[in-house]
């Protein structure tokens, strides 16, 4: 304790303060510490630790705030210190996001982060002379930037990241650290994620308008009166990057980033219910709650599939998390798994024709790797150890299951076998894409983008980077309608298999169908994509004719290629019919 006076002249009143709050800071402190300890998979082994810890944060955090002026005096509270408590809130709701996917604990997260920058709570730590200190604002800044690519605040980002790289500069100038390459790094990451983005949308004033690609209200075709669907719902969802020199920041590469947004609808700030979805993402200010939003508080409905983000994992970790996914799935749920990673090739000719026979995904090990292809050092009769093999997913389609896979050996996944007579889809990228293209993987795959915003992908193998606002939406509307006749002819077949309609019934499975066999037909009528392997494939296979090769389709999108005024790029036997 600090004070003008002795400690005998504290008042007890005032002492008991100081007392109280170092006891909830001290519980704070171990029971943050410990959520490190927690399983990462699993529903609800962690609920209660994690309600206990934001209980003690609440308290804490009002206790600060109703005596500052005695923990000022006495115990020399200092503004670091608050900085850092209201970053650990932060850190608290950016995990139960990641926990539970529930986007609105993104918006609280950032309105700690932001507070804590509007606030200047850390702006004294660069005049004392402690490195560790300084490290926590540089590892907040990082933290913020995370939360703030999730909410599609690139301005921002770009303010964080200049604001970042001064402040690494001043701290490896004034101390000799270990870790000024590590840092320099984290910015390089951060400005090559930004730059990965291929379309620049600019409005009247030529300023750069940033969309969000999450579900919104009327983003999917809704289900109409005779469709004969089935109930089943997206429950949860295994997001594994594991591709080689792709983008990435923060174990996120651009690929998971992507597919993650299209799994999840528009956050709600949950302190006011006021944020509608809307297509524009504000730059919104946050004032901070007196209250915390606990989680304990969240919801009836889960509006997204719960998600395990997992960056470059061992096939031990990918296996575990999978079994944990299958365990608790739900009834009439679906587990879906996106597979964004390198391909691994079978070394030698098998005479069998099995699901451990054509390769598949590479999963993480400390094996030499030379320019993407991993050194083989044993038998060529064995099959490769590191590697998800299709036959590593059969246990799992007791449940229904829906399998994305975007690798250059997607195709090993459609020698795939439904065992058990569960829905069971397969979505496979192209293997190869045209040489005369320039080779964009490490700025993420294009069969990813077109899932996860089709026009973008569109306009990426058409060559434009940049177009006007109203432009845009011009085409979205057009694709809207190219979306409502896709639901209609899935549903309509009668030859399609069943798998697609159980499926359907979910608007997150039912809008990657319908953006997969847009993909299929636009890749399959540009003149540059002329190879069967560069053309993404299915399991079971869709209906050629009648779907992503309808005269329909082929129509709608030479429209859409008309409209941005890049019909040449495509095979042109249509055309006449306008």
């Amino acid at each position: 304790m600090t004070g003008v006076g002795a400690e005998d002249d504290i008042p007890l009143c005032e002492r008991k303060t100081v007392t109280d709050f170092c006891y909830l800071l001290d519980k704070s402190k171990q029971l943050f510490n410990g959520l490190r300890d927690l399983p990462q998979y699993g529903h609800k082994q962690w609920q209660s630790y994690f309600g206990r810890t934001f209980d003690v944060y609440t308290k804490l955090w009002k206790f600060q705030q109703q005596h500052r002026q005695v923990l000022d005096n006495r115990y020399g509270l200092k503004r670091w210190q608050i900085g850092e408590v209201a970053s650990k809130i932060g850190q608290l709701y950016y995990h139960y996001y990641l926990r539970t996917s529930e986007t609105s604990y993104l918006n609280e997260a950032f309105s700690f982060y932001s507070a804590i920058r509007q606030r200047s709570y850390y702006h004294q730590v660069n005049k004392e002379d402690r490195p560790e200190l300084v490290v926590k604002k540089l590892r907040y800044y990082a933290r913020f930037i995370v939360v703030c690519l999730l909410l599609n605040k690139m301005d921002l980002v770009k303010v964080l990241v200049k604001e970042l790289s001064e402040e690494i500069e001043d701290y490896t100038q004034r101390f000799n650290t270990e870790d000024q390459l590590e840092w320099n790094l984290v910015l390089q990451e951060v400005a090559a994620f930004v730059e990965a983005d291929p379309l620049m949308i600019l409005n009247d004033d030529n300023a750069v308008v940033v969309l969000s690609n999450r579900l919104q209200e009327g983003g999917v075709p809704p289900l109409e009166q005779g469709m004969v669907v089935g109930q089943l719902t997206l429950a949860d969802a295994l997001i594994v990057g594991n591709c080689n020199n792709q983008v990435k920041f923060s174990e996120l590469t651009i690929d998971m980033f992507r597919m993650l947004q299209a799994l999840e609808r528009e956050p709600v700030n949950l302190a006011t219910q006021s944020s509608k979805p809307g297509t524009l993402v504000r730059e919104d200010s946050y004032t901070l709650p007196v209250t915390l939003y606990e989680p304990n508080e969240k919801p009836a409905k889960r509006e997204n599939p719960h998600k395990y983000l997992l960056y470059k994992p061992t096939f031990s970790q990918l296996y575990t998390f999978l079994s944990a996914s299958f365990k608790e799935l739900p009834a009439n749920s679906v587990l879906l798994v996106y597979l964004s990673a390198t391909g691994v090739f079978p070394t030698g000719r098998s005479e069998s024709e099995g699901p451990y026979d054509f390769g598949g995904v590479l999963t993480n090990t400390n094996r030499d790797v030379v320019n993407g292809e991993t050194v083989q050092k044993r038998n060529q009769a064995q099959k490769e150890m590191h590697c998800l093999h299709p036959g590593d997913l059969f246990p799992f389609t007791r449940k229904p299951l829906f399998i994305i896979v975007d690798s250059s050996n997607s195709t090993a996944y459609k020698n795939f076998s439904n065992l058990f007579g569960q829905p069971l889809v397969c979505l496979l990228s192209p293997t190869v894409y045209p040489k005369s293209m320039q080779d964009q993987s490490q700025r993420g795959s294009l069969f990813t983008l077109f899932l996860y915003n089709p026009l973008m992908g569109f306009l990426s193998v058409c060559g434009l980077s940049s177009m006007r606002y109203g432009l845009w939406e011009k085409a979205q509307e057009l694709l809207r309608k190219v979306f409502h006749d896709i639901g209609q002819m899935i549903t309509s077949s009668r030859v399609i298999d069943q798998a697609y309609l159980q499926f359907y019934g979910d608007e997150f499975l039912r809008l990657l169908m319908i953006r997969f066999v847009f993909c299929s037909s636009a890749l399959r009528l540009h003149k540059l994509f002329r190879e069967a392997r560069s053309f993404p494939e299915s399991y079971p296979p869709l209906p050629k004719q009648e779907m992503v090769e309808s005269s329909l389709l082929q129509k709608h999108v030479l429209e859409l290629a008309a409209m941005l005024d890049v019909q040449n790029l495509f095979s042109d036997g249509m055309l006449d019919n306008y």
